[in-house]
């Protein structure tokens, strides 16, 4: 069973401490995956204005967020100024696609684009995933081919903006298939690989306990499903590194086969069909984000 394995690196912390320990995991298990960076100022701490919303609240209760991310990420960009992880940190970024890891766009500004993509215009869209490519390029020494946006905040709006910078893919939003969407021209976009399983913070917490999760996760990967998985460096990467290493374990011995995303596509992208990518909701995560619709 073929399955794609995403790695969402969205902070200073989570570049600098949870990208060499997954490359060590990975290595060990002689696993690829895809690893989609954030490039420009660490602002996450700023996403903490959203406590008073009660569904954010309760999920960082529920996830127990403080032990689990560190205080240096929650307050990232508020205390002190967001710290700049390409300029920090591009030799880890390098580091992954030397390792043969496939590397990808997720954001210049993570939190930037977490809060003002559904409010901005469509310039002001291409010029940030414009200084993020610009940025992660000049890192790797060669063009980015792919990219996903940051918590899956993507619609039409931001669909159009990327159509632009002739990528191979976008891993955008949610669904259960690989599809074109629909520009306002009525053609086909660049092709999306969506997420269709669920992250650990989406679903740890009353109802389900840490040391069960492997056990849940692997249990939804499907023969006939599209079986993309997602983790972020900042947990599996950090805290949660050894219940990481033996979910890739346990995968394994089911039978359960992770690769970058690109290896995904099929040679005919014309093959695809066409579905709308548009604004949804989540269960066990806040606001919107991009979903998948036929």
């Amino acid at each position: 069973m073929q399955a794609g394995l995403r790695i969402d690196v969205d902070t200073y912390r989570g570049t600098r401490d949870g990208v060499p320990q997954l490359l060590e995991i990975l290595a060990d298990a002689q696993i690829k995956a895809t690893f989609f960076f954030s490039v420009g100022p660490d602002n996450m701490g700023r996403h903490l204005w959203r406590l008073i919303r009660p569904q954010f609240f309760w999920k960082m209760l529920r996830s127990k967020a403080a032990s689990l991310y560190g205080w240096d990420i929650l307050l990232a960009g508020t205390a002190w100024p967001g710290k700049p992880i390409g300029r920090d940190f591009g030799h880890l970024m390098r580091q992954a696609r030397d390792a043969g890891h496939e590397v990808g766009l997720h954001a210049w500004d993570h939190h930037g684009w977490q809060a003002n993509a559904g409010r901005w215009s469509e310039t002001q869209l291409t010029e940030e995933i414009r200084q993020g490519l610009d940025c992660l390029s000049t890192i790797l020494g060669e063009p980015v081919t792919c990219s996903a946006a940051a918590g899956w905040r993507a619609d039409e709006h931001v669909v159009q903006a990327k159509q632009a910078f002739n990528l191979r893919y976008n891993s955008d939003c949610r669904g259960t298939s690989l599809f074109r969407p629909t520009l306002r021209n009525g053609r086909p976009g660049t092709v999306q690989i969506p997420v269709d399983l669920p992250t650990y913070d989406e679903v740890v917490g009353a109802d389900l306990a840490s040391r069960d999760f492997n056990r849940f996760i692997l249990d939804r990967f499907k023969p006939d499903g599209l079986n993309v998985y997602t983790i972020h460096a900042e947990v599996e990467g950090i805290l949660l590194a050894d219940d990481f290493r033996q979910l890739l374990a346990q995968a394994r011995d089911r039978n359960i086969h992770f690769c970058p995303l690109g290896e995904l596509l099929p040679e005919d992208l014309d093959s695809l069909p066409t579905a709308r990518l548009s604004r949804g909701t989540l269960s066990g995560r806040e606001g919107w984000l991009g979903v998948q619709h036929a």
